[in-house]
């Protein structure tokens, strides 16, 4: 389907957000708040552009089916945006960037600490330009602290922070080991917590007029959502270790290869492992007393679960699927992308959107997952190509001639 303008107010229609961020973490922050209806102005490099641009295959293909130049992975994250292209290292393009910022409630940025001091375009150098900004920094480490100045990548983080040692196959079965997420996890949810950190502080300057600075790390970030992981370390002392497919807490709570294929199946109390195990034609496992309650399964777990997979391997997927169902178990398949994009429930709720593009065509994306009956977020514009709103955003927000900005573009600022 093609998602169109909503015809009810944006929430966000009032704010406009430059955008010094690439790659990924600050992309998905200010892309949820495009999706919300910020104005935001993404600043790119002149020439190449934010890194991922170039991060291909997969592209967007054209009418004909040949690659254009928009990676897939680019388009993933820059919805709803301006482009802009500005030279920073240039004392004419910081200037610009400078008159800009005049018109913006929001500075998005993920430089290295320090970096854009030396451009003029730092908070405190912004603040006083404008004092009711919200500046948002993101980095790998933080502001301060010993690791401040080292660079940060979500593989890393998710090492560091702890994820990957909770993350993959037990240490004792084949293929046992750390590993990381599919995703790019630590970027996303510290683009996510960034946002949030923005709305709350515009909440803040719009009842009491101050701006302040948002120190947004991914370790930080990484560490806090470990969630009840991190919280089981605080409260025994003892590191968790990796269960792969299984559950810490609780039992059966995992995969279990059926006839053909996988299944998952949640047992969140002893009632519904009992029909668990009464669908499967062993009703005499929710009477064991190894078994009886959740404690005593996960101190035994290594007894019951194979037993539970070899009850498992003896019906088919489906089959599975449609008998727990019935009896109030909760599982699920094990969905490639494919069978993604194709469930029923996914494309009831319309998920997958096609948005317009100049070069592709159209372009396939996934709507932003935000629905509110007011103030929708809404999808309506495609990531933007190269600079494509430069002479816009130039001439509408900061009053510049055509000759002007053909000026700056001859002097390579733009």
């Amino acid at each position: 389907m093609t998602q169109s303008a909503s015809p009810l107010p944006k929430a966000l229609g009032h704010i406009r957000v430059l955008d010094l961020s690439r790659v990924l973490a600050g992309p998905w922050c200010s892309q949820n708040l495009a999706d919300l209806g910020a104005d935001v102005i993404k600043i790119e490099r002149p020439g190449n552009g934010d890194d991922t641009r170039a991060w291909g295959p997969p592209y967007a293909k054209d009418a004909d089916g040949n690659d254009t130049s928009e990676a897939a992975y680019y388009l993933s994250a820059n919805r709803g945006k301006r482009s802009v292209t500005v030279d920073i290292a240039s004392s004419e393009g910081q200037a610009l960037l400078r008159e800009l910022v005049k018109h913006c409630d929001v500075v998005l940025e993920n430089f290295k600490v320090g970096h854009l001091k030396r451009y003029g375009l730092d908070y405190d150098t912004l603040k006083a330009i404008k004092p009711d900004l919200v500046y948002c920094s993101i980095t790998g480490f933080g502001q301060d602290g010993p690791y401040a100045h080292r660079a940060g990548y979500d593989f890393l983080i998710q090492g560091m922070g702890g994820l990957m040692s909770v993350t993959g196959e037990r240490d004792d079965l084949p293929g046992g080991g750390p590993q990381k997420a599919g995703v790019a996890l630590t970027d996303l949810m510290t683009g996510m917590y960034a946002t949030v950190a923005v709305l709350a502080a515009l909440t803040h300057r719009d009842r009491t007029g101050e701006g302040q600075h948002i120190d947004m790390a991914l370790l930080d970030t990484q560490v806090a959502m470990l969630a009840n992981m991190g919280s089981n370390y605080l409260n025994s002392g003892e590191p968790p270790k990796r269960w792969g497919n299984a559950h810490a807490n609780i039992v059966p709570y995992q995969t279990f290869a059926c006839a053909d294929g996988h299944i998952i199946v949640a047992t969140g109390n002893d009632g519904q492992y009992q029909k668990f195990v009464e669908a499967g034609g062993r009703p005499e496992l929710g009477l064991d007393e190894r078994f009886a309650t959740n404690p005593l399964r996960v101190k035994n777990r290594d007894v019951l679960v194979p037993i539970l997979a070899e009850m498992v391997k003896e019906k088919p997927r489906d089959e599975w699927i449609a008998l727990l169902e019935s009896v109030g178990v909760p599982c699920g398949p094990i969905n490639d992308l494919g069978e993604v994009f194709t469930n029923e429930q996914v494309q009831a709720r319309e998920v997958a959107i096609e948005l317009p593009h100049p070069k592709a065509g159209k372009v396939k994306l996934v709507r932003n997952p935000i629905r509110m009956s007011a103030t929708p977020a809404t999808s309506d514009k495609a990531p933007p190509l190269l600079g494509q709103h430069t002479d816009e955003v130039l001439r509408d927000v900061l009053g510049r001639s055509d000759a002007d900005i053909a000026a700056l573009r001859d002097k390579g600022v733009l």
